[in-house]
């Protein structure tokens, strides 16, 4: 089974429980900010995706950031920073079981369905 990692109130994620239901895919949800989300888990994604794909640098909680902290961003802070502000992780992440696909473009529904 699927589980789709997001926010409840986010456009794309919602566009894609939408897309998930009317293809009549099984899914669970995981909203990362009621949820929550392990550190382990982040890092996981991070190694398997690279922090560059996984960083949401175009929100709103990226923008609220300080500069000394937006500053010199690896892996290790790049994982620290989504743990604390799971809003900083790009959405919707599918976790396929093997394998982590982020977004919802045509592209990453056509890797879903694969």
């Amino acid at each position: 089974m699927i589980t789709l990692y997001g926010l409840k109130n986010c456009d794309a994620c919602r566009k894609a429980r939408k897309w998930l239901d009317g293809e009549g895919i099984d899914y669970r949800f995981h909203d990362v900010r009621t949820d929550g989300l392990e550190r382990t888990r982040v890092a996981d994604w991070v190694g398997e995706l690279g922090h560059e794909i996984l960083l949401n640098r175009r929100g709103t909680t990226w923008r609220g950031l300080d500069e000394a902290t937006k500053s010199g961003v690896d892996a290790a802070k790049a994982v620290d920073l989504m743990t604390a502000h799971p809003a900083l992780i790009k959405r919707p992440v599918f976790d396929l079981g093997v394998r982590r696909v982020v977004g919802f473009s045509d592209a990453q529904r056509d890797s879903i369905k694969a």
